[in-house]
Parts: structure tokens; C-alpha cells; sequence
């Protein structure tokens, strides 16, 4: 499987990312393994999509960090999560 996810930074902003194996990727995310998310620790997933192909997935990262239309959309969907 491959998989887009939305953390939630310290700052209150999202990090967009793409990986293989998402337990081991979030987990390097929280401990600070990750040099574009480690100076807004702690970090919280707070949405994730699934894809078998690896095309369409690095499609949908590319769309939701490109597109201010397709992540504002996002947004809408997820709004409560990513607040709380």
C-alpha cells in the first residue's frame, strides 16, 4: 500500500507527505527523525489515504500541496480533527 497523511505540527500547520509504510514514517516524525517536521514537535496524524498504486498516491501529494482548491476541500472534510 501507499499513503498520503496530514500531520498536524505544533504550530498549527500541516506537513503533506507521502511513504510506504506509515506507522514507521509517522513514528519517525514524532521522534524528530524528520528534518523539515522536527523543530514543530510533537506532530499528530490526522488523516491518512490509502492508494495500491504508487502513482496515483504521489498524484494526490502533489495535487494537495500544489492546489490550494483540492486541499481547501480537504480541509472542509477534516476541519474538526485537524483543530483538536
Amino acid at each position: 500500500m501507499h499513503y498520503v497523511y496530514v500531520l498536524r505540527m505544533n504550530n498549527k500547520r500541516a506537513y503533506i507527505g507521502f511513504t510506504t509504510d506509515l506507522r514507521k514514517r509517522v513514528q519517525e516524525h514524532k521522534t524528530g527523525k524528520v528534518f523539515t517536521t522536527s523543530k514543530y514537535l510533537p506532530v499528530r496524524l490526522v488523516y491518512y489515504e490509502c492508494y495500491l498504486s504508487r502513482d496515483d498516491a504521489e498524484r494526490r501529494e502533489r495535487m494537495l500541496k500544489r492546489y490550494g482548491s483540492t486541499w481547501s476541500h480537504l480541509m472542509r472534510r477534516i476541519t474538526k480533527s485537524f483543530r483538536v
